[in-house]
């Protein structure tokens, strides 16, 4: 695959000073790279072997890289020591944005140990495939992710105080070719860096929103979906800086616009013929599928509130779950209609299910892990999927309805024993300590809707 490199080719280009700096980097709880660059010169001669080190600190922080006390996982007391980095040589790719540059992506384990910490999301996501690997079973997934364009700069929008800004557009763009063409200067480079840097794009497009677009990666095996998914995002933001112009990933960034979401698509194939395994005889409503595909979509109905909190991590996603968004408000499902939150789509081998719950802000290792392991529980279970919903879904007053708000989140996580023994219970802690901490934080500060509308008035 182009872009795509393995050891020894890299031995040679850097020896041939085609590239000198190597980024090792993971996914950190927030789903951003955190790493070191390397000269590749000492890469080769030392990382490649021995791996790195970094501070543990980085799965007990938030956002603003403060340590957060109380995680069980590491803290004060503990010294807030290292964990070691391992570079998984499969993710090595020339990194097109930059010059000279290859990045590869790491596994975290224990120092001193050869263990998993079981806390960082690449860990979480490889868990569960092994599992479905175990039950003869290989999950291939895509996420459909959207993002805005402002006319300002990240440094111009920071200095507006996140206020004021101006999308690129001017107009609802979805699937418009003009104003497209407007936004090209951006997202076309980044297609193509994408591309050069071995992550295979399908399309973009306009999407919703003014200045809203949507770049869609070709399907994938869970982890190098999610992996892919990631280098999008991080590639994008650096580009767009270069570029001068801001974009962001906020499920909701104005409640006046369409969110931006992270529909997730995926299927399970036979782990050793390649198989695909949703395709099937049986009738279940419009579809034609296997007993395996309709367990699947009652597992992953069935699960999808305890999990929401993984497909929705900050108190502003909630804001995106409103009718008549294209998000959903009702747990129902349906073929091909996009009011519904689980809507099936394609036939024979493409059939697969798209989950339209999450947000562009969610975490890939933990979103896919946690749609993964619903699904794997529905197979297990024999978990019927209730009757395909015809209609409009935000019409509906009969059906179950996803969380209002990450408060209601957290606590279906806090209460699912399903999420306790497919995660761990350390795991289960873990993340509702990291959820919590976000929706303290927010309830912690006077917003500038608050100061408009009570400064005088109360």
């Amino acid at each position: 695959m182009p872009g795509r490199v393995d050891v020894e080719t890299l031995k040679r280009m850097v020896s041939d000073g085609d590239i000198d700096t190597i980024i090792a980097a993971f996914p950190d709880m927030y789903g951003r790279l955190v790493g070191k660059r390397f000269t590749a010169q000492y890469f080769v001669e030392d990382v490649i072997e021995n791996g790195m080190h970094a501070c543990d600190y980085l799965l007990a922080c938030d956002m603003e890289m403060d340590p957060v006390p109380g995680y069980a996982f590491t803290s004060w007391a503990k010294g807030y020591g290292d964990f070691r980095p391992l570079p998984d040589f499969e993710t090595m790719r020339v990194a097109s944005w930059h010059e000279k540059t290859a990045l590869v992506l790491c596994d975290i384990f224990y120092d001193g140990r050869d263990e998993l910490v079981p806390f960082a999301p690449r860990s979480i996501l490889r868990r569960q495939v092994d599992r479905a690997a175990s039950q003869g079973y290989k999950a291939f997934g895509a996420s459909e992710l959207e993002l805005y364009v402002f006319k300002d700069s990240f440094e111009a929008v920071a200095e507006k105080r996140f206020v004021n800004l101006e999308p690129i557009g001017k107009i609802i763009e979805d699937y418009h070719i003009l104003q497209s063409s407007k936004e090209e200067f951006l997202i076309g480079t980044i297609r193509s860096h994408l591309e050069r840097s071995g992550i295979p794009v399908e399309s973009s497009k306009g999407e919703w929103g003014p200045g809203q677009q949507e770049i869609g990666l070709r399907y994938a095996e869970l982890v190098e979906m999610a992996d892919r998914h990631t280098i999008y995002k991080h590639a994008a933001k650096e580009i767009a800086w270069a570029t001068g112009n801001a974009i962001t990933f906020m499920a909701k960034w104005d409640e006046r616009y369409a969110g931006s979401s992270c529909h997730i698509h995926m299927s399970l194939s036979n782990a050793s013929s390649g198989h695909p395994l949703f395709a099937g005889k049986e009738t279940l409503g419009p579809a034609k599928c296997s007993e395996t595909f309709r367990w699947f979509l009652g597992g992953w109905m069935a699960h999808i509130r305890e999990s929401f909190a993984f497909y929705a991590p900050y108190p502003a996603s909630y804001k995106r779950y409103v009718p008549g968004s294209f998000a959903p408000t009702g747990i129902a499902w349906s073929f091909d209609n996009r009011t519904a939150g689980f809507r099936i789509v394609g036939h024979g081998p493409s059939l697969r299910i798209e989950c339209r719950a999450a947000g562009a802000d969610a975490n890939p290792y933990l979103a896919f892990a946690l749609a993964l392991a619903a699904g794997l529980d529905g197979i297990a279970n024999r978990i019927e999927p209730p009757p395909a919903f015809e209609g409009d879904v935000y019409q509906a007053r009969d059906l179950p309805q996803v969380p209002h708000s990450l408060n209601e989140a957290i606590d279906a996580l806090d209460k699912s024993k399903w999420a306790r023994d497919v995660l761990g219970e350390d795991v289960v802690g873990h993340y509702l300590h990291f959820f919590k901490t976000e929706q303290k934080k927010f309830d912690s500060v006077v917003t500038d809707y608050e100061r408009r509308r009570y400064f005088e008035q109360a």
